[in-house]
């Protein structure tokens, strides 16, 4: 580990805050509303596929460049690759800067609901009351505040920020989940909503839109793609068995995204509302669920205050590993103090996402760009350098793992099946991200 950088306390620690950093707003939701609408259960099964053959082998790629290199995101690629790799490393952070600037919006809105909901009940008009805050002055003041926290939490370092804030927050965010699910299951009518979430159609195995959306999810659900798992891993230990890591950080998220499912869907349908549940995400966290809280009285507040906390949680925990791709990007690269660091680059990203808590569409289009297409690139990319070009990544991921004899097929799998799928998924990407901009320029 270079001189003089800050590491993790202990193994639990950096393992909770990658966790933190793979579950968020998407698991809560994106997750099972793309289950519903690619084939139910099918879709489960090509999404742990996805896992197992692309996510996983990107993800031990990440950890193991982090930690072999001690450095964020641009220095690590230059020190294994030379100065041109360092162009992928401006990729992750963008990508972070990019997701993490439109990300507050939507996190700012959350804290809103969930703060009102304990103060005042959550409204019956709830499409009314999400057109009136989605936008505006408002939503800007929410977006500032919570990078604010995000910030602070940045800034008070490794161990005293970021590991500190995911040994409480995780741990939290679990109790939540679970305990929402265990309550949902006990309504009437649940079992409706559990036949909608597990129906099976594996014609959904052969659709090119529906492999995409797997793999795209995998991608954007571990936090691949953006440096983040990197630059965590930049401060662990030699003695950290990555292979592990990577399974362990995996299975996690996938348990979180599974039970949220578990959640959302009886929930919804003991009270009547799957006619409600459009394509939009944010339409079900915002408008459908709210309304099924606000029918169901006091019992609903109770519930939906502690969704919406859940949600927060999840929502803080992946903003604190976003901002510190580009925290840790600007103290390599020029030495500054971590606290001015972590100032200056959650104001600047505050100031970005502000076009952001103006416009919905302008949103929508920073997420098809940021939480699309550079994720995509970035693994794409990152995957052909570890496979092809990164000196020995197989002996420097054994280095203090259990499972070192099994690695020999990871490079060919970075090689062979990682770089032909996310190429595929690269083009289809490129072509809804393109769509999505005309759509933008001709509205």
């Amino acid at each position: 580990m270079a001189s003089g950088r800050e590491s993790w306390s202990s193994r639990l620690g950096f393992t909770l805050a990658a966790v933190g950093s793979a579950v968020g707003l998407g698991n809560m939701w994106r997750f099972s509303y793309m289950t519903a609408e690619n084939g139910g259960a099918a879709f489960v099964m090509l999404y742990v596929l996805m896992t197992a053959l692309v996510g996983l082998p990107v993800m031990l790629a990440e950890l193991t460049l982090g930690r072999g290199a001690a450095r964020s995101p641009v220095q690590a690629l230059i020190h294994y690759g030379g100065r041109p790799w360092g162009a992928l490393g401006i990729v992750f952070v963008l990508a972070g800067v990019a997701i993490l600037s439109y990300y507050g919006v939507i996190a700012g809105w959350t804290v809103r609901y969930g703060i009102e909901a304990l103060t005042q009940g959550f409204p019956a008009d709830a499409g009314d009351k999400f057109g009136a805050i989605a936008t505006g002055g408002a939503a800007v003041a929410w977006h500032l505040g919570f990078l604010a926290v995000t910030t602070l939490v940045v800034s008070g370092g490794v161990r005293g920020g970021i590991e500190r804030a995911a040994l409480w927050l995780m741990p939290a965010l679990g109790v939540l989940v679970v305990g929402l699910a265990l309550y949902a299951a006990t309504l009437e009518g649940a079992s409706a909503g559990y036949a909608f979430y597990f129906q099976t159609d594996f014609g959904a195995l052969a659709d090119m839109d529906v492999l995409k959306d797997a793999a795209g999810q995998a991608f954007f659900s571990l936090s691949l793609g953006m440096g983040a798992i990197l630059t965590y891993a930049s401060y662990l230990s030699r003695d950290q068995d990555l292979p592990a890591e990577s399974v362990t950080i995996a299975l996690s998220d996938f348990a979180v995204a599974f039970i949220a499912g578990l959640v959302v869907f009886p929930l919804i349908f003991a009270l009547g509302l799957q006619d409600e549940v459009g394509g939009s995400t944010l339409g079900a966290l915002f408008i459908t669920l709210p309304k099924a809280f606000a029918s169901m009285g006091t019992a609903g507040t109770v519930i939906g205050v502690a969704f919406f906390a859940a949600l927060v949680v999840g929502a803080l925990t992946s903003a604190v590993s976003l901002l510190e791709v580009v925290v840790s990007t600007l103290i390599d690269q020029t030495g500054m103090e971590r606290r001015t660091a972590a100032l200056v680059c959650g104001g600047a990203i505050a100031l970005l996402g502000v076009p952001s808590a103006l416009s919905l569409d302008v949103l929508g289009l920073v997420d098809q760009v940021g939480g699309q297409l550079l994720l995509i690139l970035g693994g794409l990319a990152l995957a052909i350098f570890v496979g092809f070009f990164m000196p020995d990544p197989t002996g420097e991921a054994s280095e203090g793992s259990r499972f070192g004899a099994l690695l020999f097929a990871w490079r060919a799998l970075l090689r062979f099946v990682v770089v032909p799928i996310l190429a595929v998924v690269s083009v289809y990407t490129l072509i809804d991200t393109w769509n999505a901009l005309a759509a933008l320029v001709a509205g």
